[in-house]
């Protein structure tokens, strides 16, 4: 029994193709879209509904085997780790931590003041 998974992929995306399978999966674990133990399709099944390589699925899933989302059991197939959620948390937090970075080196080259990006995210946020 499989798991559907809606996952979009972007041709015109610089990103991998593997990587994109893998980033939506782990954003689906994380917004509890997909929970500890749920089965995922099988590689071959997903690469059919994908339209991609087998060898591109079978990427995505070691990738997130290796980082401890993913656990397969041979025979039965491949189901979303248990104990994540800690690690995906990680993950989003450095994420959010190197496009703030990114904000303040843009804010610090156009000569913008701490106070100023911290009012712009201020908005933004009131705004949300």
């Amino acid at each position: 029994m499989d798991y559907r998974v809606d996952i979009i992929i972007q041709n015109s995306s610089n990103k991998p193709i593997y990587e994109q399978i893998g980033s939506q999966i782990k954003d689906a674990i994380l917004s509890g879209d997909l929970s500890e133990g749920q089965p995922l399709p099988s590689i071959r099944a997903l690469a059919n509904d994908l339209r991609v390589s087998v060898i591109t699925t079978k990427r995505a899933y070691a990738d997130l085997e290796a980082e401890g989302f993913l656990e397969t059991v041979q025979g039965k197939g491949t189901f979303v780790a248990g104990g994540n959620k800690d690690l995906l948390r990680e993950d989003k937090l450095r994420s959010i931590e190197g496009h703030l970075q990114a904000a303040i080196e843009q804010g610090s080259a156009l000569g913008l003041e701490s106070e100023e990006l911290v009012s712009m995210l201020q908005v933004l946020l009131e705004n949300e």
